[in-house]
């Protein structure tokens, strides 16, 4: 079946709520008791829906002694989960007051930025961010993009009081969030670190929030981010994990390459595995930051 007759069976709303709770579960699967304890349903009701979304081969199941348990199918399954957790129909998308932005940015950086740079790193934050596919809290994200590229301006023309890194990989939104993640909870504040993706998501991906979440490493208020060239002047290091040639290269700048897998579209279990071969490589880098 394909993908449109797939999202077709995930248009009944029972059905797209069931999608939505396996794409939220911790581990990436459900029972059909949980399922029909959370939607407040009798097990045979969600049995039937179990039954024609694996036909549809949205679910798989996999059997555990006398359970089953329900998960999202590896490939598009993510996508179209995704299309089925957007509102059916989204409310217009709120304006977003870019001078106020400014403003309370400028109170921030006075007598350090002029007003006239401030308000274009808004605006380009701002516009850079609407081309994302899928994005949410467009305000509240223009601010922290604009701060961020801000600061990584100061950064630059400064003397560095700490090492930054930047990681970068296509999406920003699985393996160089996984990263950033993992290094920061290592880290702390002795090192500034940042992600950015050439082709930025709308949103990270569930599973890696999971996975992460699974080894006590959250991700905050994180979001994908585009790259732009502020954040790569910044960096001391800048690690590369699938984006080929989008990052520009600057020198002085230390460039390293991951070949690691995208979680994109993989089931729970092969994206714990990425995060564990990241771990390692994170700890790697960890230890050449440190002074000696």
């Amino acid at each position: 079946m394909d993908a449109a007759a797939r999202l077709a069976v995930m248009a009944d709303p029972t059905r797209a709520r069931i999608v939505a709770l396996l794409r939220g579960a911790p581990a990436g699967r459900a029972l059909v008791g949980h399922l029909a304890r959370d939607l407040g349903l009798r097990q045979p009701t969600i049995s039937h829906h179990m039954r024609v979304l694996r036909e549809a081969g949205v679910v798989e199941r996999d059997p555990v002694g006398r359970e089953a348990w329900y998960s999202l199918t590896p490939g598009d399954a993510e996508q179209l989960a995704d299309i089925v957790a957007a509102p059916a129909a989204a409310p217009p998308t709120p304006p977003v007051d870019l001078d106020r932005i400014a403003d309370d940015l400028g109170a921030r950086y006075r007598g350090v930025l002029g007003r006239d740079t401030i308000r274009r790193h808004v605006q380009e934050s701002h516009d850079l961010l609407s081309a994302t596919t899928g994005v949410r809290m467009l305000a509240s994200r223009t601010s922290a993009f604009a701060a961020s590229r801000l600061e990584a301006a100061l950064a630059h023309d400064a003397v560095p009081a700490a090492r930054e890194v930047l990681f970068v990989c296509t999406q920003n939104a699985g393996r160089s969030q996984m990263a950033a993640a993992l290094l920061r909870h290592l880290t702390g504040p002795d090192v500034v670190i940042r992600s950015a993706g050439s082709e930025p998501r709308g949103e990270i991906r569930s599973a890696v929030v999971s996975a992460l979440d699974e080894i006590g490493v959250g991700i905050g208020g994180e979001f994908p981010k585009p790259l732009t060239d502020d954040v790569v002047r910044a960096a001391d290091v800048v690690v590369t994990m699938g984006c080929g040639d989008a990052c520009p290269v600057y020198p002085g700048i230390r460039y390293v390459d991951w070949d690691i897998a995208d979680p994109a579209g993989l089931p729970l279990a092969d994206v714990r595995r990425i995060r564990d071969e990241i771990e390692l490589r994170v700890r790697e880098l960890a230890a050449d930051l440190r002074p000696a």
